[in-house]
């Protein structure tokens, strides 16, 4: 299957940098890419880079998506209104909104399922903390993350891209080495072979401090099917020598 790399810019971007960036990004990744590359930047930027991806390699992806399909929710925003800007991709259950906003492993698979609702692929987030890895937990925590998405999205798990994201290694620097990653994500193809025949059609990505030196390495990986990408994802040359890495 084509390998994905996916951005994920986080709170971080301005309409000039957003211009500048892909700019140098557009004068390489021209149709056709031989992997899929998406942009999952900050909700305000979604109109200006829909139109800066336009006719590129590139597609549009945000970093949320709500539980809620409307209503009085301020703040939320939905995944019809993610729709309507043409957004591909949505990361749900990011290490950082589960530390930071207390999401749960239940309101992650909800909003896995909205996604899905509107036909956005959900890239959905598991990972340990270094406490848990320590304590030799790291199968069993991520597994019971991928577990809540699939008792609730059990029919269409094959629709998801699943992204593992030690949240030690997450803008640390760190890195799980290409065999540590490989071991998780092998685990967590089994679960989903063991939930769905269609299963080895779902990509799982590597998540953690992947950039232009390790990018390799890691998708040389037999079950590494692409990256998700923080901090390299704001710097053109970075970004594009993961994209080559992984074509």
């Amino acid at each position: 299957m084509k390998k994905l790399v996916a951005g994920n810019w986080k709170m971080n971007g301005s309409l000039a940098a957003n211009a500048a960036l892909l700019d140098a990004l557009r004068v390489h990744l021209t149709k056709p890419v031989a992997c899929d590359v998406a942009l999952c930047v900050p909700a305000p930027y979604l109109a200006q880079v829909q139109a800066l991806v336009q006719g590129s390699g590139m597609v549009l992806g945000a970093q949320d998506v709500s539980a809620y399909e409307s209503g009085a929710y301020t703040g939320e925003f939905s995944a019809a209104m993610l729709q309507d800007f043409g957004v591909r991709y949505a990361i749900v259950g990011h290490s950082e909104r589960r530390q930071f906003h207390q999401e749960t492993d239940a309101l992650v698979a909800i909003k896995a399922q909205r996604a899905l609702a509107a036909g956005i692929t959900p890239i959905v987030c598991v990972g340990e903390t270094l406490a848990e890895r320590e304590a030799g937990l790291t199968f069993e925590v991520v597994k019971r993350q991928l577990a809540a998405v699939v008792h609730l999205n059990g029919h269409c798990i094959s629709e998801i891209v699943l992204a593992y994201e030690p949240v030690w290694a997450i803008g640390t620097g760190k890195t799980a080495s290409p065999q540590e990653a490989q071991a998780v994500h092998l685990v967590l193809r089994q679960q989903l072979q063991a939930a769905s025949e269609r299963a080895d059609r779902v990509r799982i990505v590597y998540g953690g401090s992947m950039n232009a030196a390790n990018a390799a390495s890691l998708l040389a990986e037999h079950d590494i099917d692409g990256g998700l990408i923080g901090g390299a994802s704001l710097k053109a040359p970075d970004f594009l020598a993961i994209v080559q890495a992984a074509q």
